[in-house]
């Protein structure tokens, strides 16, 4: 089964559970998710669908920020909700133990020795680690390790 097939079926359990909050969410799912398919005229494989969640991820974290600067308890809840549902399609996340021997074995590959050569390994993590790791923390990390 596909992500897409399978985020579609979780929204008709979301409605006949009639769990407004979780088909809200969903729907924001499958409507980026349309958008992407419409603007580009191309069918979504897993990847991509994993690059979308990935980013309304990354969007949701950025919303509690202000939401909690802005004193809206409410609204930090829905968003935070909301990255639930959404971390549930993405694949189990990398320990720190795994990120380091990746990024120890992209330097060796790369035989990147300074942080001029950061870019070399980062090639190379970047299509590994897309969805299963933190890519600030990966770069974070490949950066302490080259300086």
């Amino acid at each position: 089964m596909t992500l897409k097939i399978r985020i579609t079926e979780d929204m008709k359990a979301a409605m006949r559970a009639k769990d407004s909050q979780r088909l809200s969410a969903v729907r924001l799912l499958l409507a980026a998710m349309k958008q992407k398919e419409v603007d580009e005229r191309v069918e979504l494989a897993d990847a991509d669908v994993l690059s979308i969640i990935d980013k309304m991820i990354k969007q949701r974290r950025e919303s509690i920020v202000q939401y909690e600067k802005a004193a809206r308890a409410d609204l930090a809840a829905q968003e935070q909700f909301e990255i639930g549902v959404l971390s549930a399609y993405l694949p189990q996340q990398m320990t720190e133990a795994e990120v380091a021997e990746a990024v120890a074995a992209a330097v060796a590959e790369s035989g990147a020795a300074s942080v001029k050569d950061m870019g070399k390994a980062m090639a190379l993590l970047k299509p590994r680690l897309a969805v299963k790791a933190d890519m600030g923390k990966v770069s974070a990390l490949l950066k302490s390790r080259l300086s």
